[in-house]
């Protein structure tokens, strides 16, 4: 008979077998984690039911960490072992209801920005494949009301900034009867969190590629409950400090490199790490986080955590093994221009911030108008 697991996850990606899966199984090894994991595939694709199986493993699944820390070249693999059983919503919902209801203590959930996108069957009034991720949640946490269960709390891993924040709301939209609504506001927490880790490649049938820099940031309330303690665990207060790290000069920096890119004769097979290898286009970007964006986290009293993100994101972009091809970064530009560059300006300034910013303000400029 499986074990009781105090994880329930929905989602089967390989950033999660890489991120969340690794951390608990590296937990558990120390007894540092609630417990195992039931991993859940909400999309119900019948194809990978092989992955699904892979898993779950006795052995466990393979995680081959592959890049640069603090110098050093790294390249191991670890088995991943935390997943006690896997299930699909579209053919054992009952059995998901189940462990939602009588195990877990904690939801997870990586399903893409697709799976909370609305969908035509949320409001029906019985549970439908169909449904939306949120609308499926909140059909189980809705079993879990009526069986009078313990308190649950709900960690959302999706990047969307807010995300416990947002999905409560989403989940409250599609809830009725004021009693249940009620049980959501105060017996749900809701845990706004930021996850970071490149994952580059499958292993098929299950496991991943990942790099060595890996980051679960989870904003601290009453009442939380960690799946795990790990190096990679980060509990702060605000969220802010870390988005605003990781948007505006990880991020920030691989839309500077994909505009030099765009400009200049948008080179086949160009990749993050060939820039890193060319001294003079690393200077380039090293000069443009020294002079314009540097002084922009210094105006917001951020200037010492600036400086080591920016080591820290030299060496991630300079991974030997990452094929990371710079007409990937550069689709949806000017979106990422707009969210990256037009709103680090906005974000200096709002924290009293009046230094030249030449570089990024040309390529703002050139968006301006669309």
């Amino acid at each position: 008979m499986t074990q009781a697991t105090p994880i329930l996850q929905f989602g089967t990606s390989r950033f999660l077998q890489a991120h969340a899966d690794l951390f608990t199984s590296e937990a558990l090894a120390r007894g540092d984690a609630l417990g195992r994991i039931t991993v859940v595939q909400s999309s119900g694709d019948a194809g990978r039911s092989a992955r699904l199986a892979a898993l779950a493993a006795p052995g466990g699944y393979p995680v081959r960490i592959r890049g640069l820390q603090d110098g050093q070249v790294v390249d191991r693999t670890n088995m991943v072992t935390s997943i006690a059983r896997t299930l699909s919503t579209a053919t054992d919902w009952a059995e998901v209801c189940r462990i939602g209801c009588q195990e877990a203590q904690v939801i997870l959930s990586n399903t893409a920005d697709a799976g909370y996108a609305p969908q035509p069957a949320d409001g029906g009034g019985q549970f439908d494949q169909a449904m939306s991720f949120p609308a499926k949640l909140a059909h189980l946490l809705q079993e879990r009301f009526r069986a009078g269960a313990a308190p649950v709390q709900v960690m959302p891993m999706e990047l969307v900034s807010r995300n416990g924040q947002v999905l409560k709301a989403r989940v409250l939209e599609l809830a009725r009867g004021d009693g249940f609504r009620d049980w959501l506001q105060t017996q749900v927490t809701w845990v706004n969190s930021l996850v970071d880790r490149i994952v580059s490649e499958p292993i098929e049938p299950a496991g991943a590629v990942a790099e060595p820099y890996a980051l679960w940031a989870i904003e601290a309330q009453p009442g939380l409950l960690l799946p795990c303690r790990h190096p990679s665990v980060q509990v702060v207060d605000r969220l802010e400090e870390t988005e605003s790290l990781k948007l505006f000069i990880l991020n920030l920096g691989h839309s500077f490199l994909a505009d030099n890119w765009l400009n200049n004769g948008r080179p086949d097979g160009a990749l993050v790490r060939h820039v890193m290898e060319n001294p003079d286009q690393r200077a380039d970007l090293l000069a443009l986080y020294e002079t314009e964006v540097r002084p922009g986290f210094a105006a917001a009293g951020l200037d010492t955590v600036a400086a080591a993100y920016v080591a820290v994101t030299l060496e991630r972009f300079s991974n030997p093994f990452l094929n990371h091809a710079l007409s990937e970064i550069a689709q949806n530009h000017a979106i990422k221009v707009d969210r990256r560059i037009n709103g680090f300006m906005r974000w200096v300034r709002s924290h009293g911030g009046a230094g030249a910013m030449p570089r990024l303000q040309a390529i703002a400029d050139r968006f301006a108008a669309i």
